[in-house]
C-alpha cells in the first residue's frame, strides 16, 4: 500500500444543534496529480458504522452531494452510516492507461478508504461498505464496485454512464483512454457494460436507475437487460426524469433504503 504524502483535516464543521457532523478533508497521494478534497458526513456517535461512498459526476466535486441534497445530513443519522463524498476530478474513476498521473482507482484502494477507516468509526468490511454515484460517478460506483468485491459488498449508480462508447467525443474520454478508433479493445475493457460475468461471479448487491428522458437511458436499460439474461440479481428502476439534480435528489432516497437494508443483514 502506498504511503500518503499528506493527510490533513482542512476544515471541520460541527453542527452542534444536530446529531451529525460534516467534515472536509484534504488528501495528497502520489496516485493523483493534485490533492483530493472529500466531504464526510458522519453520525455524532462512537459507532462503529457502515460507510457509503457517493461519487460526483463530470465537472462536479466533493461539495455536490451535500450541497444539492441537504437531506443527506439527516440520513447519516437516520441510517447510522458514514457518507464519504470525494472529488472525482473528471477521472471516470479509472487508473488511466494514457495519463499515468491520474490513478483514481488506486487513490481509492490505496489511500482514501484506508484513511476514512482510520479517521472514522467505520466497519472495515465489504458487507458494511457500499459505493454509488451519479452520471460519471455512476460509472465509477459500478466500476470500482465490481472490480473490488473485497472492498464493496454493494454497489450502485444513478443516471450512470455505464456504457460510454456511444459518446466517444465527450467528457475527456479520449484524454484518459485514447481515441476510440485506435483503442477499441481498451474502451471495451474500461466500460462496466462488458463486466456482466464479473457482476455474476461477485454476487454483490446491485441497484441502479435512470430517468426515462436521460441521454443515458438506453445504455442503462441495455445493462439491465444483459443482467437479466445472465441471471445477475439486481434492482433496476426507470422513472420519469432527466439528467439533473431534481432526479438525483429523489433517486438517492431509494438507494439509501437499499443500502441500509444491505447493511442490516
Amino acid at each position: 500500500m502506498k504511503k500518503l504524502l499528506l493527510i490533513a483535516l482542512a476544515a471541520i464543521v460541527s453542527l452542534s444543534a444536530s446529531a451529525f457532523k460534516v467534515d472536509t478533508l484534504t488528501m495528497a497521494t502520489p496516485n493523483l496529480p493534485v490533492e483530493m478534497k472529500i466531504t464526510v458526513i458522519a453520525p455524532d456517535g462512537e459507532g462503529p458504522y457502515p460507510s457509503l461512498y457517493l461519487l460526483n459526476g463530470y465537472t462536479g466535486n466533493y461539495r455536490d452531494w451535500a450541497g444539492f441534497v441537504p437531506e443527506l445530513k439527516d440520513a447519516a443519522d437516520r441510517y447510522g452510516m458514514v457518507l464519504v463524498m470525494p472529488s472525482g476530478m473528471d477521472s471516470w474513476y479509472w487508473d488511466s492507461p494514457v495519463d499515468t498521473t491520474m490513478r483514481m482507482e488506486s487513490a481509492f484502494t490505496d489511500d482514501l478508504i484506508p484513511m476514512v477507516d482510520r479517521t472514522y468509526p467505520t466497519i472495515p468490511s465489504p458487507d458494511k461498505r457500499a459505493i454509488t454515484g451519479l452520471s460519471m460517478g455512476g460509472h465509477g460506483g459500478m466500476w470500482l464496485g465490481v472490480r473490488h468485491p473485497e472492498l464493496f459488498g454493494a454497489l450502485g449508480s444513478t443516471s450512470g454512464g455505464v456504457d460510454f462508447r456511444p459518446f466517444k467525443d465527450r467528457w475527456k474520454l479520449k484524454q484518459w483512454l485514447g481515441p476510440l478508433e485506435d483503442n477499441a479493445a481498451r474502451w471495451d475493457e474500461y466500460t462496466v457494460a462488458t463486466k456482466i460475468d464479473n457482476f455474476k461471479a461477485n454476487g454483490q448487491a446491485i441497484i441502479f436507475d435512470c430517468g426515462s428522458e436521460d441521454f443515458f437511458a438506453d445504455v442503462n436499460r441495455k445493462l439491465h437487460e444483459d443482467m437479466l439474461k445472465a441471471g445477475v440479481p439486481h434492482t433496476y428502476i426507470s422513472r420519469p426524469g432527466k439528467h439533473n439534480w431534481p432526479y438525483w435528489r429523489n433517486a438517492i432516497k431509494y438507494q439509501l433504503v437499499f443500502f441500509n437494508d444491505f447493511f442490516s443483514k
